[in-house]
């Protein structure tokens, strides 16, 4: 009898939950993502299937075809209106389909791609034993200097596990600035995060370097994962949710049907402020802004020079990204709590970065704290709270992508016997020596510094009207200021170069094969293009620059 109460029992309590509905995914929308990592898996099998001296060939092939397949799918979806009319949230509420998403992942798309082409160069480092080197460690599991790494040198081994390792980073990517609900946000981080981190230890030369700056980088990655996570707890207890949308109603107090197990933490303020500060927490520290900037100069500093120049780009496109959707789609209820804070952050980035690059010795530090003071810039954009703000941040992020790629591929062509000569000592006078290499670095500089005919002073101008007409006309008086400062270390630089004597034991210029060549020549075009004639680009990233909700 009992056995028979407790079968009724079970099939009365399956009965409701007898129909689990499959998934709808609109796989055609999400193409550009599902070509990466497709690519990206392929990649690995590549790596365990494909003899090893043809493996090089296959892995750019590969890696290039894809990205360049998969930037074609983001084009084709822009014209087929889904970028504006058609924009929508797909894959059941996780991933917006939409024109800032497109926009970004375009651009991360041709970042990911200019990377693979500085990733493959192979004709800057003499050649060992006969066979030609990239930047990258010859076995990357070896210990330094140690046995297993000279014969793994002396047999010409190459780590082609970059190439899918770059692919899984810009899947994450793609994901990223497109998320919808904030597991998918975190997922995405770490999908980007992780190779990243590995790809920052495998320097060819110095190391150690590396090493310390892959372990200084994944140890401050963690933690600001930590707070994003924490913080997309409390958002959770706070709208019962992690949907963008649930959480924006919950904030504006629209919605309607309230859970009630979750009645009692709803509504929260203390876990909505709290969550939502730590969220953007772990976004700022993604962008490198003050004071979650720490990581920058040595890991820039540290990593194989290809990998800084498509991190630079990249994460700073998907991070902005992700910080707009966060701050325009979930949190615009909360303008007036978070504009005071991000408009302090942004003064103390554009400043701090300014400030201390002034002082620095090394050109990829140099670039670095550039960097930091650049992500104060796009905060000003990120303020002004209007189509305007986000079509201008789109805009510079498109514009500054191509430019630190370039600037870091042309830091690797100078050489000495050491390998890169990244000490700017060594730059004196090389405007004599090679005067075409020192004069794209001085546009990629000037483009830096926003001078007017490059695209950093079109991606500038845009900001700062943004900022004033959004009532941050201070943040455009600090942003002038930091501007100015920034200027005086790049004509510096450019000064060196040109009015200096070359020292007798100076660097060498390498001559890169096509690849490079390839990614500097674009680096230089699109500056060029988006200083003289930026209006239809203005127009595109103003097209894009609504956010579907």
């Amino acid at each position: 009898m009992s056995a028979v109460a407790v079968h009724s029992l079970w099939t009365t309590a399956a009965d409701p939950i007898s129909k689990i509905d499959a998934p709808k995914i609109e796989y055609g929308q999400l193409s550009p993502t599902l070509i990466v990592i497709g690519a990206a898996i392929v990649g690995v099998l590549i790596e365990a299937f494909v003899p090893r001296k043809s493996r090089y060939v296959v892995q750019v092939f590969v890696s290039a075809f894809a990205l360049a397949a998969a930037f074609a799918a983001v084009v084709a979806l822009a014209a087929g209106g889904y970028g504006t009319t058609k924009a929508h949230i797909a894959a059941m509420g996780a991933i917006a389909v939409d024109g800032p998403a497109l926009f970004l992942q375009g651009t991360i798309l041709l970042a990911g791609l200019l990377g693979v082409f500085t990733f493959a160069e192979r004709r800057l480092d003499p050649e060992a034993h006969g066979k030609r080197v990239d930047s990258f460690a010859a076995q990357a599991a070896s210990v330094p200097g140690s046995d297993s790494e000279k014969a793994a040198v002396k047999a010409g081994f190459t780590t082609t596990e970059v190439f899918p390792l770059l692919l899984f980073a810009v899947g994450g990517m793609l994901i990223f600035p497109a998320a919808n609900d904030l597991l998918t946000l975190f997922i995405a981080l770490e999908v980007f995060s992780l190779p990243l981190y590995l790809l920052c230890a495998v320097a060819r030369r110095k190391r150690l370097m590396s090493q310390e700056a892959a372990v200084k980088y994944f140890l401050l990655g963690a933690f600001a994962s930590a707070f994003t996570l924490f913080g997309i707890a409390l958002l959770y207890g706070y709208a019962g949710s992690v949907s963008y949308a649930t959480i924006a109603q919950v904030v504006d107090g629209t919605i309607q049907s309230v859970d009630p197990a979750l009645a009692d933490t709803m509504g929260n303020d203390a876990l909505l402020l709290i969550g939502a500060a730590m969220v953007v927490m772990g976004l700022l520290f993604k962008v490198g802004a003050v004071p979650f900037h720490m990581w920058t100069p040595d890991v820039y500093q540290g990593a194989p020079t290809p990998v800084t120049g498509f991190m630079a780009a990249a994460t700073k496109v998907a991070a902005f990204g992700a910080l707009l959707r966060l701050l325009y789609v979930v949190l615009p209820g909360l303008r007036w709590d978070w504009r005071p804070v991000m408009m302090a952050v942004a003064v103390v980035t554009m400043l701090g970065g300014a400030i201390v690059a002034i002082t620095q010795t090394d050109i990829k530090r140099l670039l670095a704290y550039s960097s930091i003071a650049h992500a104060g810039f796009l905060l000003a954009g990120v303020i002004a709270t209007s189509p305007d703000g986000v079509s201008s941040v789109l805009f510079y992020l498109g514009a500054y992508s191509f430019v630190t790629i370039g600037a870091f591929a042309v830091v690797t062509l100078v050489r000495d016997a050491g390998g890169e000569a990244t000490h700017l000592s060594k730059w004196a006078g090389l405007g004599r020596r090679s005067p075409l290499v020192a004069a794209v670095f001085a546009v990629f500089l000037l483009a830096f510094a926003g001078i007017p005919l490059t695209s950093g002073f079109a991606g500038k101008f845009a900001v700062f009207k943004a900022a004033a007409e959004g009532g941050a006309g201070a943040l455009v008086v600090v942003g002038v200021i930091s501007s100015a400062i920034a200027a005086f270390f790049y004509i510096r630089v450019i000064v060196l170069m040109f009015f200096s004597e070359p020292r007798a034991d100076g660097p060498t210029v390498a001559v890169p094969s096509p690849l490079t060549m390839t990614a500097i020549a674009v680096g230089v075009a699109v500056t060029l293009v988006l200083g003289v004639a930026p209006q239809y680009f203005l127009d595109l990233a103003g097209q894009a620059g609504v956010f579907v909700r």
